[in-house]
């Protein structure tokens, strides 16, 4: 039973949802909800400096979204986003959605996980 970490989105799954997100990061970005979103991805993709960072970690890593998140583990009390270590199907609040929030680029991002990461 290894452990990876999960990352949940503060939005949730589906093709409408997705071009919902898209046009709010585009037109509104101050008001869109998902910080995580915003940061690791562009208007249409991943940041490669995001991918290449998920890469090299030493641990396999998830993402979910919002509704996925809640229909899988029933959290619906969780403020997110929010980061998660994994132990097989138990979960440990690994980042809280303020501190997610409180990063303003990938490399803030990557400084919080690679920092909570190393004291696990």
């Amino acid at each position: 039973m290894g452990k990876s970490i999960l990352f949940v989105y503060n939005a949730d799954s589906g093709v409408f949802n997705t071009l919902t997100d898209i046009a709010h990061k585009i037109f509104s970005p101050q008001t869109y909800e998902c910080n995580l979103c915003a940061i690791t991805y562009g208007n249409f993709s991943i940041r490669v400096e995001w991918k290449e960072f998920l890469e090299s970690l030493e641990a396999g890593f998830e993402f979910l979204h919002r509704d996925e998140f809640i229909e899988k583990y029933g959290l619906s009390e969780q403020t997110l986003p929010a980061v998660f270590l994994k132990k097989g199907e138990e979960l440990e609040l690994l980042i809280t959605a303020e501190e997610v929030n409180r990063c303003r680029s990938v490399d803030d991002l990557k400084r919080l996980v690679s920092g909570k990461l190393d004291k696990v």
